[in-house]
């Protein structure tokens, strides 16, 4: 079996949720299959050459723009011009020429479009040149929801109505990939329930969690110089009026005082790329904004309480998964934990409001026999459902779905 991954996002090593799903599902499917990587970038973009050796062992080839540029029809334009028009155009039509000769050069048999669900152009133009080569549309969240759910945070008028445009255009692409992909992945049933419901072909669409290598979580960090305890952990991708630039916020204003007053030496630790722009204005001693970070591990593995305090987004959260298998207790929002199997104090606490919120972490910083309960509970769900093993299992599945239509 010859499968092709292609992705508009990777990189190594994984810095966030989006390059852990990519990274994951790489290692999942070199395990089952003859995996052939096609990736638009040039080497330095995911990673440098640690990143090309990784994906080497983790592959049967793998081909990157370098290789491209140099066999490719467009090689023709001047650099200058290649730099321009190329470089970080991943849905432009000579990269879709490339897949579609890649493929009947190499007898592929199936291409799976990692991060599918914001590569529409791309996978719409190939299926069109090779109806008959199946291709798995694989998906990180419903990217409609995730579009639309942030429309009540913003007060612009004008800002409102370009969301709704965009949620809009997205739901459109959704319901047409979902018809001519041959089969549409979800990370959760939540996710598939969405995706089932745009078409009749309701087989087409498949589980394929996020997962993680449970194996880099073993070995404890050491604490990070001048790492204060107790401590609090809030790790993502920001932005300006991102999900995760609304949710530091939210802890930072509303519920940080909560937890001074009831104790006063906590402090919140937060990691992520862009998290210092996007948090520049923040002037708070009880607030550490870390930036970006070659490994979240140090922090995470050494605060007391894990935090997901979104208030919009689409997925299931690796916040969740990383900070279960280090067995650090966490709170999140109903809509943090979406996909996912927990149960509200058993696994996790869930809690919406704000003072709940902070009653919740206060409980964990003050009960470490509570907090103790709670993480390993969490832990014990990772390990059956959430490992390389699932989501090699999953894979499988899929596979095996698209060798009976043939």
């Amino acid at each position: 079996m010859k499968i092709v991954y292609t992705s508009p996002i990777i990189e190594h090593p994984p810095i966030g949720g989006p390059f852990l799903r990519v990274e994951n599902s790489v290692i999942a499917l070199n395990n089952i299959c003859q995996l052939h990587l096609v990736i638009f970038k040039e080497i330095k973009e995911i990673g440098g050459n640690n990143a090309l050796e990784f994906f080497k062992k983790n592959s049967f080839k793998i081909t990157t723009n370098e290789e491209i540029n140099k066999k490719h029809k467009f090689k023709k334009y001047p650099k200058f011009l290649r730099k321009i028009f190329f470089k970080d155009n991943y849905l432009n039509k000579s990269n879709c020429d490339y897949l579609v000769d890649y493929c009947v050069k190499n007898k592929i048999d199936i291409v799976w479009f990692g991060y599918g669900n914001i590569s529409f152009e791309l996978m719409n133009e190939f299926k069109k040149k090779l109806p008959n080569i199946p291709i798995v549309c694989d998906t990180d969240s419903v990217w409609s929801r995730f579009v639309l759910r942030k429309i009540p945070f913003i007060k612009d008028i004008n800002e409102i109505k370009k969301i709704e445009i965009e949620g809009k255009n997205k739901e459109i692409e959704e319901k047409k990939w979902v018809e001519f992909a041959d089969v549409t992945t979800a990370v959760s049933q939540v996710d598939a329930n969405y995706y089932e419901s745009l078409t009749e072909n309701k087989e087409k669409v498949k589980i394929f969690s996020n997962v993680i290598n449970i194996n880099n979580y073993q070995h404890k960090q050491i604490k990070p110089n001048n790492f204060k305890n107790p401590s609090i952990y809030f790790a993502g991708y920001f932005g300006l009026n991102s999900p995760t630039d609304i949710a530091a916020r939210w802890v930072i204003n509303d519920i940080l005082p909560i937890l001074k007053n009831a104790i006063p030496d906590v402090h919140f630790y937060i990691i992520g790329r862009d998290s210092k722009p996007t948090l520049s204005d923040i002037n708070n001693p009880s607030v550490t904004v870390v930036g970006t970070v070659d490994s979240v591990l140090p922090y995470l593995q050494n605060c007391d309480v894990a935090l997901v305090p979104l208030k919009f987004e689409s997925g299931t959260r690796f916040k969740i998964l990383e900070a279960g298998i280090c067995e650090i207790p966490i709170v999140s929002t109903t809509l943090g934990a979406e996909g996912l199997d927990v149960i509200n104090n058993q696994d996790i606490i869930i809690a919406d409001e704000t003072q709940d919120f902070a009653q919740g972490i206060i409980n964990l910083l003050k009960d470490k026999e509570f907090a103790n309960k709670i993480s390993k509970g969490l832990k014990n769900k990772i390990i059956k459902s959430n490992s390389i093993q699932s989501h090699i299992k999953e894979a499988k599945e899929i596979i095996k779905f698209l060798n009976s239509k043939k």
